[in-house]
């Protein structure tokens, strides 16, 4: 007999924990508040499930359907946390669709359900790059030595460190890690600098790490932001004389600037750097390649100095007056010859700056990150993105997903349908990641925060995040393959004349 009693048991546990809708309730024109708020957003079919938790007060009870034409998902509780199993299933079957959103809640223990107003959320039929890389700081200017270069899968929620700085600190001797790259979005080819102890720009490829001093006697410093040659094995850098200002009255307090900056090229297989741009009254900063090669982006702000006795002052109490504009040059990836500089957007003169220029996969649309002044617009709440159509040079700002607060670091994926960048809106303390779908009409969607597993880890975990990247798969390298190899010698590159 028993065998026939334990499906029947078994059946009955199930149906217990199913959720369902409450069968007396009344309709609510409120619409549901929720944090983090993914209302009317585009997400991509691959995406992690979204989790939230409503804000509405006094909510002691809450059940929550997902419905998209016949399929519905159901999930009861006032923090909405599906399964990785149970989305996946659902989502499969709702690409290209939207689904509408119900939250059904109690909000005192004697009063009837509500149901709120619906809201919906859409899914894209493009899924997005599955893995992303990004920096860890901690929101303080003296624990620098504390930082991590980290990978996430988009598609769960697991995350690994690629290295930390940790590894090779000592009490005595600090180690600072940045500006990590990856060549078009392929997690086996990545560098990143290691600065100060034991410092050199680490490289991983064609299956080899290297350890590289590319300073050289004819060269500011090392490489600092890197641009992967997209058909050759070439990376642009800017060299960068980097510092720190604070301010005790400005509400931003602190602003990062150069006191020199260049341009160069590294070519891998040689070992060999070549000055590009070398202007001492142009600041060059941020290259960027376009898809085929055959043009390097990047951006340069002119100063002149009024009294060289007190150069450094002057740049650092002037820092309002460094306006970057956009330039290109063309490049013959076969003779590494460099055309002159032709201006793209002239933003100083309208009295803005931009930075960090992107262009889409598909090379029709640059992306860049436009403030009132400087290059870091991390710091600039005036930070926004603006969209640049390189077929007709219409320009605009991405308002579809920029905010009242900070927005900076972007980059595209690699089929151009996701932008992914950093923004302080939450809090206006912390930068998050936030994941924005562009259509194929050059518009972008309202963005949405990359989900966590549960809905109030943004409002407990205090570090920020920069430096974001898609990559098509995780790197494999342990960051204790990477520690052996910055504890080993170092590769000196050569400093070769303009070709």
């Amino acid at each position: 007999m028993k065998r026939y009693f334990l499906p029947f048991i078994f059946l009955a546990i199930l149906a217990g924990c199913t959720a369902s809708v409450p069968s007396d309730f009344e309709k609510s024109t409120t619409k549901a508040a929720i944090t983090p708020d993914y209302t009317d957003v585009t997400i991509p079919p691959n995406i992690a499930p979204l989790t939230w938790r409503y804000v509405l007060p006094d909510v002691t009870k809450a059940v929550t359907t997902f419905a998209c034409g016949e399929e519905v998902l159901t999930i009861s509780g006032t923090d909405v946390c599906p399964s990785i199993k149970k989305w996946r299933s659902f989502i499969g079957k709702c690409i290209g669709k939207d689904i509408t959103v119900t939250a059904y809640v109690k909000q005192k223990e004697k009063e009837k359900w509500k149901a709120l107003k619906p809201f919906t959320i859409s899914v894209a039929e493009e899924k997005v790059d599955p893995y992303i890389t990004y920096r860890l700081i901690a929101p303080s200017y003296v624990t620098y030595e504390d930082l991590t270069i980290n990978q996430r899968c988009l598609e769960n929620y697991k995350e690994n460190v690629i290295f930390s700085n940790m590894l090779i600190s000592t009490d005595e001797n600090g180690q600072c890690i940045n500006c990590h790259s990856v060549k078009n979005y392929n997690p086996d080819s990545l560098q990143f600098h290691a600065r100060q102890h034991k410092g050199g720009t680490i490289m991983a490829f064609n299956g080899d790490i290297r350890k590289i001093n590319l300073k050289t006697d004819s060269t500011l410093s090392a490489g600092v932001y890197p641009a992967w040659h997209p058909t050759h094995n070439y990376i642009a850098y800017s060299v960068n004389n980097t510092g720190q200002s604070f301010h005790t009255r400005n509400n931003e307090k602190i602003e990062v600037q150069d006191l020199y900056s260049d341009l160069i090229l590294y070519d891998i297989d040689l070992n060999e750097v070549t000055t590009v741009e070398n202007d001492t009254t142009e600041w060059e900063c941020y290259p960027c390649w376009a898809p085929d090669g055959k043009t390097l982006y990047y951006v340069s702000a002119n100063f002149i100095v009024r009294d060289y006795g007190r150069r450094d002052r002057e740049i650092i109490d002037r820092y309002q007056d460094f306006k970057y504009n956009l330039y290109k040059k063309s490049f013959d990836p076969v003779t590494k010859h460099f055309g002159p500089r032709e201006l793209v957007f002239d933003a100083a003169a309208s009295g803005q700056s931009v930075t960090l220029p992107r262009v889409s996969p598909d090379g029709r649309y640059l992306l860049l990150a436009i403030g009132d002044y400087g290059v870091f617009h991390i710091w600039h709440r005036s930070g926004d993105l603006l969209l640049m159509d390189l077929q007709n040079n219409y320009i605009r700002k991405l308002n579809e997903m920029n905010s009242p607060d900070t927005e900076s670091f972007h980059n595209w994926s690699s089929n151009g349908r996701w932008v992914l960048f950093s923004s302080r809106r939450l809090d206006g303390n912390f930068t998050r990641l936030y994941l924005g779908y562009f259509d194929k009409k050059g518009r972008g969607r309202k963005p949405f925060i990359i989900p966590q597993k549960m809905p109030d880890y943004y409002q407990q975990y205090y570090k920020s995040y920069n430096i974001p990247e898609f990559m098509k798969g995780p790197v494999t390298i342990s960051p204790q393959q990477f520690a052996r190899r910055i504890n080993g010698p170092t590769s000196s590159a050569v400093y070769h004349e303009k070709y």
